[in-house]
């Protein structure tokens, strides 16, 4: 007795954990919750790559943004390719390339020299370099090789590999979100299909979230713990020239996806059909015939490319689409800005270290815009909104919005007294013009009289006290520093830490009325375009969230940062990052474009409820004419009759 060989592989098929679309979907949730980890952790450690390379807030903006550049210009293609290709393979390819990339932003870490964090003066004695002293002790040769270790080629290749890095992210995301939602729905039931999709969605807001809780874990290390011995490391996390270990979460990311890229290189081209009884049981060979059936009646890329302008101006001409889509990207770029530097606003603003103010952000701010977005979903759901309920309940959310961000823009301290930059009641410059110190020396002391000097050496101090452990605990017989003249090895600080938790629960109540009109807002652009047009209009609307958003967002904002800076560092007679912000310009240049990001997406809103209600005016008149016409030729029935 023989039998079809066809007939014994079929079942081995359906048996395979590759086969099955429920192990797809957990292996794409591992890779999206990975892919976006790297995102995330990026922006948590964006103030620490700018301290440790000497990079202005605008440059850090920069490179935090540019993994969009490729993601804004391959999307288009995704959209195009659709079904055409072996989906799970793209995906695999993609996380590669996104683990490639996270690793090369790691190793830029080994090519860099150690950090040298600077002092007073270079000085032949260790303890006596952070004084006031003669310039016949001063040596420069330290300093000079210092310095020629900083222009090797090597070191100035670190910020366009940073870059790179970031470029190559960005591509190697394009495919994974798209491919994977189209491979579901493709080959889940359709009862199933939500629950999965559902799931995709949580990954891609909790991702970002464990990226800033792993970049709060990875900072507490010192940046070169790996080159030199822990006794040697002399700062803490207090310290404003701490540097964490950015590279470490690369690295650790870099392994994470390539271990969930793995499995996408075993799974099939096409899956059998999740079986379910509420479902039509269709054919395995019908289904692939359909498929190349619809396959073939496709476009092709030329007359896809030919006819996407005539498309994007179709779906751009629908007001409510546009409007919606310009709230959006407002609230995209306020969201692309302050995921950038609101660990830095924090860290500033109330003398915290990194690490506890992206611990803030990653604990407090995503996952309270998580749950409004949940809640948001759910009311849409509870009350079956329309169109126009919509863009009400988005309206009520963004006002809200306003009154909660509005009193976090008079939570704050006046800058520090810093001596030679906020106050020149004092002679200071004459007091300490014998001590020779060097205009690059950055170790902040807080005098006795509440005054902070940039070094032990311009505060005029002429000895030092430590610890047991040669740790330094006073600088003493500071000539520039009145009352008892002394001065602690810190900065004084802004004196804001108790304003911290009423700005951290504002900050979580911002975030989640905002997150209120997320799906809302996706609602009305999928009920608002042609059937035929939805997922033309998402990828466009992603598009415009890449191109006017996340893009210039962060730029932006860095930019605004900078011009509150009031002391630039200097290194090898170059400018590197801020060492000292005016606080109060800080905080209200900073919010307040919040501010009108939100006032913006207020502002789209609002024209949203008045066109709706213009064109239920029309609507209505227009149903009163044909009503109108019916009875009139009833009535001239009744009269020929």
């Amino acid at each position: 007795m023989t039998s079809d060989p066809r007939s014994l592989q079929a079942p081995a098929r359906s048996r395979s954990l590759f086969n099955s679309i429920k192990f797809f979907v957990f292996c794409h949730s591992l890779l999206q919750l990975a892919q976006l980890l790297v995102s995330g952790y990026m922006k948590s450690s964006i103030s620490t790559i700018e301290r440790r390379y000497g990079l202005s807030s605008q440059k850090s903006g920069l490179l935090a943004s540019f993994n969009e550049v490729g993601n804004t210009i391959l999307i288009i293609f995704v959209s195009f390719f659709g079904s055409r290709v072996h989906r799970p393979r793209y995906i695999g390819a993609g996380a590669l390339l996104a683990c490639l990339a996270s690793l090369l932003m790691g190793v830029t870490h080994f090519m860099s020299e150690p950090y040298h964090y600077t002092k007073s003066i270079f000085a032949s004695n260790e303890k006596s370099a952070n004084l006031c002293q003669s310039e016949s002790s001063v040596t420069t040769s330290s300093y000079n090789q210092t310095c020629l270790k900083q222009e090797t080629p090597a070191q100035q290749g670190i910020y366009p590999m940073l870059l790179l890095g970031q470029l190559l992210l960005g591509v190697g995301a394009v495919p994974i979100q798209p491919f994977g939602i189209s491979y579901i729905d493709d080959y889940a039931s359709k009862r199933n299909s939500p629950l999965y999709l559902g799931i995709l969605l949580a990954m891609t807001s909790i991702g970002p979230a464990f990226g800033f809780i792993t970049g709060s874990l990875m900072l507490r290390f010192y940046v070169d713990f790996d080159k030199v011995p822990k006794e040697a490391i002399e700062l803490d996390t207090k310290d404003l020239r701490w540097v964490g270990a950015w590279w470490l979460g690369f690295l650790v990311a870099s392994c994470v996806l390539f271990l969930t890229a793995l499995p996408y290189l075993f799974f099939p081209r096409n899956m059998p059909k999740e079986e379910d009884p509420d479902d039509i049981e269709s054919q395995p060979d019908s289904k692939e015939q359909q498929q190349q059936t619809d396959t073939q009646r496709e476009p092709t890329l030329i007359q896809f490319l030919k006819s996407f302008p005539k498309i994007a101006l179709r779906t751009l001409r629908n007001p409510i689409y546009l409007l919606v889509v310009l709230a959006l990207v407002n609230l995209s770029a306020l969201l692309s800005g302050l995921a950038t530097f609101m660990a830095k606003f924090i860290e500033k603003q109330f003398s915290q270290s990194a690490s506890f103010s992206t611990m803030m952000i990653g604990g407090v701010g995503i996952p309270m815009a998580v749950l409004g977005t949940v809640l948001g979903g759910a009311l849409m759901r509870r009350f079956s909104l329309s169109v126009s309920g919509a863009s009400k309940l988005c309206t009520i959310a963004i006002l809200l919005c306003m009154l909660t961000a509005l009193p976090m823009l008079f939570i704050g301290c006046p800058t520090q007294n810093i001596a030679e930059v906020s106050n020149n009641s004092y002679d200071l410059f004459q007091c300490s013009s014998s001590c020779h110190c060097s205009e690059e020396a950055f170790n902040p002391v807080c005098g006795s009289d509440g005054m902070e000097f940039k070094s032990p050496c311009h505060a005029g101090c002429q000895s030092v006290e430590t610890d047991n452990f040669s740790k330094v605990v006073n600088y003493s017989e500071c000539r520039c520093v009145g009352g008892l003249g002394f001065a602690l090895p810190r900065s004084c600080g802004s004196g804001c830490e108790h304003l911290l938790l009423p700005f951290v629960v504002l900050l979580g109540l911002t975030a989640f009325i905002a997150a209120f009109s997320q799906t809302p807002s996706c609602m009305m652009i999928l009920r608002e375009v042609p059937p035929e047009d939805k997922s033309f209009a998402v990828g466009v609307q992603y598009m415009l969230f890449r191109v006017l958003a996340f893009m210039p967002g962060p730029v932006l904002y860095g930019s605004v940062i900078d011009t509150t800076c009031i002391l630039w560092g200097k290194k090898c007679g170059k400018q590197t990052s801020c060492q000292y912000y005016d606080l109060e310009r800080f905080r209200n240049r900073f919010l307040g474009l919040q501010v009108v990001f939100v006032c913006g997406a207020l502002l789209c809103y609002l024209l949203t409820i008045v066109v709706l209600r213009k064109r239920d005016r029309y609507q209505e008149r227009d149903y009163q004419m044909v009503n109108q016409k019916i009875s009139e030729n009833a009535k001239e029935k009744e009269l020929m009759t």
